[in-house]
């Protein structure tokens, strides 16, 4: 496909993102474009953190001459052509927007040469002008991107870089992260000269360990449990940390979407309950997992930063998510004896710990390529570059066990899925992979709601913990959740830029209270213009895109008006009471992640939950009633 401008009804279809926020957001962007034109061989080559140069040079398609300037226009892209191809994206970057963005703030020097063509062409632009010009070159099949003197035109941008140190901190972090799930792909970087890491394409068991060993390290290889989990379009493959060990590498959390890399709530609350009563309090679960879907069946277009996506059948990805990370943990418990002071055996874990999908219908061919891992060794030879998927080529299928009793009670839970969230609640869930003559209830962990149940009068969550049941009102969690998400914490909100900006009249008094409490505004990340007559709402934090702010910020500004002061505090508060949830009606999945996200941002809830939110039931008198004589 040919690079284009979008057109503006497709344009204003993509989440807009800011792409450029530090040197690791510019080798992420064109680290991605490079696997995207089919590269298996990508050299990073940094300076002084990357604040000086930025390099990034791979064996790829290339791009031909005359698509050089359009490659560096706003919204031109060569990976979606329409909304059809925006709903099932297989590709890493689709919104046409890095290269532009880029140019903007640094001197970028684009080189390449596709295999039809003979010679190679270089792009020159700078500024904000981004003025492009062309000149022949000398460089093989594939494309360079050099970025030199990042934010020189933007002093107060580039005055927020951390040290050289930190900096290339985090561009080390990016590379890992990618070579954790592109393992057929050689990667290579240098800081300042020197050659920090080099992971070598692979394919051979051996050489997929030595590569996860060298970036998760070799602990986490010791105790890795090996996980394959299948049904039809699903697939989960990966490693999770034997719980007995999680405790050494609390920092290793990585999962991918389709080759994409993920921090999802649903995701993370699935992992968390499968190992909720197989840790400490001060223990968190260890894991690098790789999810296979039907594109189809996700929207990774919901997120600025594509760190977050929506499933269609949510419910039915965290269940089988769930499912199958807890069958991992349930072999290691069974199989394996008591964790000693001597390592297990990391091949007898992995044989005896594979995570057979019990549930699934009987085994036929995988239709879903799923990640490969490689390693960090082996030879340097680059292959024909060819179209990108966002995902590793297809493993070998593992034929799963089957039984007739489990089958049908998961064929269940997944026609709960298709079903509408009131008939949800009637469907029975799963029954465990090994179900014990004394089937105890999980138990919750001690800073969480509790294991929600089902979802009451869709409003109401029914959560069980190990105090008991409570019901837990959703409507006022969703507001204490958007009031934690409106107050910086260990990270600073960031203003969102609207791609059409809300202009509205306002009253002289409302234009000089934006003035009054600039500060308050500005600490949320409101971000607003005045002129003669009018007030011009140009960026909001994240919790408030999803709001209808042609009816919200004249709300807003009536309310500033007639305080004399307001902390950020207080607006925060204001604005909670006055955002629409998004949910008049909630099912079970999304009171999950609802939850998991008041859990982690708002701890201080679960031990001592406000008034209006949470309801302890008392089943005692229930209890008697039944009690047989």
């Amino acid at each position: 496909m040919t690079i284009k401008i979008l057109p503006p009804q497709l344009a204003n279809q993509i989440a807009a993102g800011e792409v450029v926020e530090r040197p690791a957001s510019v080798v992420k962007e064109l680290t991605e474009n490079s696997l995207d034109a089919g590269a298996t061989r990508i050299e990073i080559e940094i300076e002084k953190g990357g604040a000086k140069r930025i390099s990034i040079r791979d064996n790829g398609c290339g791009i031909a001459k005359d698509e050089l300037s359009m490659a560096l226009a706003r919204h031109a892209t060569s990976k979606i052509a329409s909304l059809d191809d925006l709903e099932a994206i297989m590709s890493l970057g689709f919104r046409g927007e890095a290269l532009a963005s880029i140019s903007s703030v640094s001197r970028l020097t684009l080189t390449s040469r596709p295999e039809s063509q003979e010679g190679a062409w270089q792009a020159y632009a700078q500024g904000r002008e981004m003025d492009v010009s062309l000149k022949p070159a000398a460089h093989p099949c594939g494309t360079t991107l050099e970025v030199l003197d990042l934010f020189y035109n933007t002093p107060a941008r580039r005055k927020f870089l951390r040290t050289e140190k930190t900096e290339f901190t985090h561009i080390d972090e990016v590379i890992r992260r990618i070579a954790l799930v592109r393992f057929d792909v050689e990667f290579s970087l240098s800081h300042n000269g020197k050659r920090i890491r080099h992971y070598r394409a692979a394919s051979e068991q051996k050489q997929q360990e030595r590569r996860l060993a060298a970036i998760c390290g070799s602990a986490f290889l010791e105790h890795a449990l090996h996980l394959e989990w299948q049904h039809d379009a699903l697939g989960l493959t990966g490693w999770v940390a034997d719980p007995r060990a999680a405790g050494q590498f609390s920092e290793l959390q990585y999962c991918y979407v389709n080759g994409r890399m993920m921090r999802d709530k649903l995701i993370n609350h699935a992992i968390r309950q499968a190992y909720q009563d197989k840790l400490g309090a001060d223990q968190q679960p260890a894991y690098v997992l790789y999810l296979t879907i039907d594109p189809h069946q996700v929207d990774v277009n919901v997120h600025p930063a594509k760190h977050e996506v929506r499933f269609h059948q949510s419910r039915l990805v965290h269940d089988f998510i769930y499912q199958g990370v807890l069958s991992a943990l349930q072999s290691a418990t069974e199989h394996l004896p008591e964790m000693t002071e001597a390592p297990v055996s990391t091949a007898a874990v992995n044989r005896r710990a594979a995570g057979d999908n019990l549930y699934s219908s009987p085994p036929r061919p995988a239709a879903v390529d799923r990640p490969v891992p490689g390693d960090n060794s082996g030879s340097m030879q680059g292959k024909p570059p060819g179209r990108a998927t966002g995902t590793a080529p297809p493993a070998a299928y593992t034929a799963p066990r089957y039984q007739t009793r489990e089958g049908e009670l998961y064929q269940k839970m997944l026609s709960a899925a298709q079903l509408p969230p009131s008939a949800q609640e009637q469907v029975p869930a799963p029954a465990r992979s090994h179900p014990r003559e004394t089937d105890v209830p999980l138990v919750s962990h001690p800073r969480s709601f509790g294991r929600v149940l089902t979802v009451l009068r869709q409003v109401y969550a029914l959560t069980e913990h190990r105090d008991g049941v409570q019901l837990i009102a959703l409507p006022v969690a969703s507001r204490w959740l958007i009031q934690a998400q409106l107050q910086p914490g260990e990270t600073e909100l960031r203003s969102q830029p609207l791609l059409i900006p809300v202009r509205l009249k306002a009253e002289k008094s409302e234009r000089q209270a934006l003035s009054v409490h600039s500060d308050a505004l500005h600490s949320l990340r409101l971000d607003f213009a005045t002129d003669a007559q009018h007030v011009t709402l140009r960026g909001v934090p994240l919790p408030l895109r999803t709001q209808n702010l042609q009816n919200l910020i004249p709300e807003l500004l009536g309310y500033l008006a007639r305080q004399s002061e307001v902390s950020a505090e207080q607006l925060a508060r204001w604005l909670a009471t006055r955002c629409n949830t998004g949910h008049s009606e909630w099912n079970h999945s999304q009171a999950i992640a609802l939850l998991a996200d008041l859990e982690r941002l708002t701890p201080s809830l679960v031990a001592a939950p406000p008034a209006g939110l949470l309801q302890a039931v008392d089943l005692n008198n229930v209890f008697e009633a039944l009690k047989n004589e």
